[in-house]
């Protein structure tokens, strides 16, 4: 997809023009669903891309500004495609204080959510990443994104000023916390540890695929 936005969108035009684009990019993701898994925070649900069932679990803490964690999005988006159905994604927020505006990326992500769209707006926040991180205060553009997925723009704001989507944010969190969790991103492969000093696309692969092959029934 081009990159968009640069500023808040003007015009039914270009507003008409990104719809449709956006219709197309919704219609290539794949299938996402949110569940209860026993190792969340709190019995609290989770994002999980791909099968629910799947024996190998890439299980993510990551902060939405972070530039790092914007260049494994798309890549581990192919890992869970190219895997399916041995592979399902599991993200968990862990916004960093260094990081102005990672909290209110993560309510967004979370309200986002509430309507059904997470793994979405999961995936424009990480692509916006350079935009949305550098004006003072970016909720314009949060708002406008909401829109492009073809939210409800008023029950987006409400819901990202809740409790419910902080209390989100804030398990995830804690559980974070509780694994020992420092920086981002930090990524477990069936809970084991990516060492962070040599994380990359490789890796996360070379990881992913140790981890499938040790599932297949010996011959």
């Amino acid at each position: 997809m081009r990159r968009y936005l640069p500023f808040v969108i003007v015009g039914v035009v270009a507003l008409a023009t990104i719809g449709s684009a956006m219709f197309l990019y919704r219609a290539k993701r794949p299938s996402m669903l949110t569940i209860t898994n026993e190792s969340s925070a709190n019995g609290a649900s989770v994002h999980v891309l791909g099968n629910a069932q799947a024996p190998v679990t890439l299980e993510e803490f990551g902060d939405f500004e972070c530039p790092p964690c914007g260049g494994l999005s798309e890549p581990i988006n192919q890992l869970e495609k190219e895997y399916r159905p041995n592979l399902r994604v599991i993200f968990h927020h862990f916004p960093l204080i260094m990081h102005a505006h990672a909290r209110e990326a993560s309510l967004a992500a979370e309200a986002a959510s509430l309507q059904g769209h997470f793994w979405e707006m999961h995936d424009l926040l990480y692509r916006e990443q350079a935009v949305w991180s550098k004006p003072a205060d970016p909720r314009a553009l949060f708002n406008s994104y909401a829109g492009m997925l073809g939210l409800n723009v008023e029950r987006f704001k409400r819901d990202m000023a809740g409790e419910e989507v902080k209390a989100r944010v804030t398990s995830d969190e804690k559980q974070g916390a509780s694994l020992g969790v420092r920086n981002t991103p930090t990524i477990f492969v069936n809970n084991h540890a990516v060492d962070l000093k040599i994380v990359s696309p490789e890796t996360l692969r070379a990881a992913v695929k140790e981890a499938v092959e040790a599932k297949r029934p010996s011959s």
